[in-house]
């Protein structure tokens, strides 16, 4: 049997390996920084100094809500529509809602809430099936409850 010569190994054969991987990595790294570029949909304060001055006065609110001991539970029905029961805020509290995707598609949603009895909430329009981060908030009189929570 005879054995087939192999082709030597060159500079120009070493050159074709170089550009070949890192042609491999600059490929992946501007596919994974359009992946991240393409879910940040913007700043998440306008003016950061402007929020820096407000950050104790959000800190204040926050122990405030915190103390009335309220609670709300979201929740969607099968039509869309988002629920939140409610737990410790008086009846007939007002109930809003800020809705935004956190990832993929850019969406928004301002909800409004009719009361249903014992607590629970219904929204005045559906949302789409996806993952939601919802700012709630309760109002009852001066007393203001607010939240982020997962639907």
């Amino acid at each position: 049997m005879r054995e087939t010569p192999r082709k030597p190994f060159t500079g120009r054969s070493m050159a074709a390996v170089m550009v070949g991987g890192f042609a491999i990595v600059i490929a992946v790294n501007f596919y994974m920084a359009s992946l991240a570029v393409g879910g940040f949909h913007g700043v998440v304060v306008e003016n950061s100094y402007v929020a820096s001055q407000k950050y104790n006065d959000w800190l204040a609110q926050a122990e405030a809500s915190k103390a009335l001991g309220w609670e709300a539970k979201l929740s969607r029905d099968e039509t869309g529509h988002v629920l939140v029961q409610t737990i410790g805020a008086p009846e007939g509290a007002i109930v809003r809602a800020e809705m935004r995707r956190p990832i993929g598609e850019h969406a928004f949603a301002s909800l409004s809430f009719t009361a249903l009895g014992d607590g629970l909430y219904r929204s005045g329009e559906p949302v789409d099936e996806d993952r939601w981060t919802a700012r709630v908030s309760v109002e009852a009189g001066s007393d203001i409850w607010a939240e982020e929570s997962e639907l």
